[in-house]
């Protein structure tokens, strides 16, 4: 096996740039230029005013002048000549008339009234200077300049350059022509109703077509080829007679016994290699074919019969081809960093192109604006839907470890860049949890304007947060504070989110809902046990002001009564700001033990936060409104254990 590398070295080696051809201007777009364009006159060919105005001697200064002409775009203004004391009309682009210096524009003169001989006059109100508002002769392009230069690819604006300096016809490197042919005894046709047994329909074809066309190819359909070697043979023979530059073939390049494609190949031209060390699209050939009537060789890719192998490949491999043949001077991808936004197992084997949307983020996950890369899920070679929305392929060595969300990662662009989406699956700008491996939600009720106590939940899990399992912990959470608000104070769930494992991802999020959007009552949920990747607490402690060991000892006291492993609990808890933040453990069942443990207290503590130092325990008495108590007699009780339990600190 020949390593991704080296094989497209070896593709563009082979590749040789088509002969230019000369194409109407109107066809030249998108194509690589073959030659120099010089400008045969200057632009602008004459003094043009740049505004609206009058054109006036500058030395003439603000004053009443008559307007004794009129020079408007597309006049030539011969024959105008303007002396001390007269002015011009000029529009945008017009010509400046002999003797004026510069132009006033309209928004600093007035209009004077007719005199009675009917001449126009107009109130310069400005003193301006020589040359303003004036563009010279030559002054966009000068005669003979070059304005275009060979191997300079062909946009709108390279279009309307050529069209400026009066070229029609243009020498240009064509893109090349391809022919595209699939290979199986089990393919049928797109257009099939009902599928035998043993039959899919053949999407490849239609797919290499279209991605040819993207790449404004010339395409030939040569249609389903069975699994005989004969048959398919000729069908080669026939593809590389048509005039094409390069041959794509799909399936049939594999260990089988019905895989003919490599041999016949190799029958008719050079096989360069038959392997590349590469997940997925192992099973991939590229050939030269020096055939007769041809006056270069063509090309043929032998791909992979998976779908989403045989688009890899033609990405990886055919684009470059394509790009160079047309003229490209570098026909490689763009390349960018992304970063990633769920965790991504590597292969242990092979190095691995993993599928991806990348988008643009005005927070990258690191606060500042960068690429995120968003898997497209399952990777299967079979499974087209991972190709689906793919702007990307994510490269991953061959280590077989686990790339953590965030990480910076090479990702080859394959299609246009997108900017953010804002729906569930992209972060939208605004949201202070545009980062990747993190999904939030802000819920909304009916009476989330008037919410007394402001609650957030946030669940902690890898599995959760890479989509490989439910949140089962997180609804739950929800679901006990909701129906609890009124033993809460009124406290409402408003914001959720998803986080990894990770610790800068969870500060991230606490800082955000505690610093920023104040939150009451953060919870969170996981992360607290004893293996490697719980890190909750580690999260949580150095954001922490104030720890409140008390709701940590109950929520323990109440775990306790269903399982002795709640002593392995390594939970945190305390206020940081005007925030309480708690650590729960992320078993839908513990939540619920631990919310319903701290009710009876936390509507009196959440009080205390919001400022309300006068919250009391309900069968708190007023002082004012208590029976007078000799104090001697007070503290001799309690000294002998016959006082009262008093509820109140103050009273003790």
């Amino acid at each position: 096996m020949i390593p991704v590398i080296d094989a497209l070295q070896t593709v563009l080696n082979v590749s040789k740039r088509l002969p230019p051809v000369t194409v109407p201007l109107h066809d030249a777009l998108g194509k690589v230029l073959a030659q120099d364009v010089r400008a045969p006159d200057p632009l602008p060919p004459y003094p043009a005013s740049v505004k609206d105005g009058y054109a006036v001697l500058a030395a003439d200064g603000p004053g009443e002048y008559p307007v004794v002409a009129e020079s408007r775009a597309g006049d030539d203004a011969l024959g105008v000549i303007l002396s001390s004391g007269t002015v011009a009309y000029v529009t945008t682009g017009g010509p400046i008339p002999d003797g004026a210096d510069a132009v006033v524009q309209v928004e600093n003169t007035e209009i004077v009234n007719d005199a009675a001989d009917g001449t126009k006059r107009v109130r310069i109100l400005v003193q301006t200077t020589k040359g303003n508002d004036i563009r010279p002769v030559g002054v966009d392009i000068e005669k003979d300049a070059i304005v275009l230069t060979s191997g300079e690819r062909l946009g709108a604006s390279e279009i309307g350059l050529l069209a400026t300096v009066g070229v029609t016809m243009v020498k240009v490197y064509p893109t090349p022509t391809i022919a595209v042919l699939s290979t199986g005894d089990e393919l049928v046709e797109a257009s099939t109703g009902h599928l035998g047994r043993g039959q899919i329909r053949d999407s490849n074809r239609a797919m290499l077509l279209s991605a040819a066309v993207q790449h404004q190819c010339k395409v030939l359909d040569f249609g389903i080829a069975k699994d005989d070697k004969e048959c398919q043979g000729r069908i080669l023979d026939k593809a590389f007679a048509s005039g094409i530059h390069i041959l794509l073939t799909s399936g049939g390049v594999s260990m089988g016994d019905k895989d003919f494609i490599k041999s016949l190949l190799e029958k008719r031209g050079k096989v360069h290699f038959d392997k590349v060390f590469i997940k997925p699209g192992k099973p991939f050939t590229f050939a030269e074919i020096d055939f007769q009537s041809t006056e270069s060789k063509i090309l043929a890719f032998g791909l992979p019969g998976n779908p989403v192998s045989s688009l890899v490949c033609f990405h990886l491999f055919v684009v470059p081809a394509i790009r160079h043949l047309a003229g490209w001077t570098n026909p490689h991808h763009l390349r960018v960093q992304a970063r990633l936004r769920q965790p991504i197992k590597t292969d242990p084997v092979r190095p691995e192109y993993h599928r991806a949307s990348v988008i643009w983020t005005d927070n990258d996950g690191t606060g500042n604006p960068g690429f995120v890369a968003v898997s497209t899920g399952h990777q299967m070679s079979s499974r087209l839907l991972s190709m689906k929305s793919a702007n990307a392929l994510l490269e991953f060595p061959a280590t077989g470890s686990v790339v953590s969300a965030g990480t910076a990662v090479s990702a080859i662009i394959i299609s246009d860049l997108r900017p953010m989406a804002c729906d569930e699956n992209h972060m939208s700008s605004d949201s202070a949890f545009a980062s990747p491996g993190i999904k939030s939600h802000r819920i909304t009720t009916d009476s989330s304007g008037n919410v007394e106590v402001r609650v957030a939940i946030l669940t902690v899990s890898d599995t959760v947060a890479m989509g490989a399992g439910p949140d089962r912990s997180g609804p739950r959470a929800v679901s006990v504070i909701n129906s609890s608000s009124e033993r809460l104070g009124g406290a409402r769930v408003v914001a959720t989110a998803v986080v990894p494992d990770n610790v800068a991802k969870i500060q991230n999020i606490l800082k955000t809902w505690s610093d920023i959007e104040q939150m009451d009552l953060i919870i969170t949920l996981g992360g607290t046990g004893f293996t490697s990747r719980d890190l909750t607490p580690e999260a949580t402690k150095p954001l922490i002001e104030k720890e409140t060991p008390g709701l940590l000892y109950v929520m323990i006291q109440e775990s306790l009564k269903v399982t002795p492993f709640a002593m392995l609990s390594r939970s945190a808890a305390g206020i940081r700001g005007s925030t309480l933040i708690i650590n729960m453990p992320g078993n839908p069942n513990a939540v619920t033990e631990c919310v319903e443990a701290l009710l009876p207290a936390l509507k009196h503590g959440l009080k205390q936060l919001r400022g309300d130092k006068r919250e009391k325990h309900p069968r708190h008495v007023p002082h004012a409104e208590a029976v007078p108590a000799d104090v001697w007699e007070q503290s001799y009780k309690l000294a002998t254990g016959a006082g009262s339990d008093y509820s109140c600190s103050c009273c003790k």
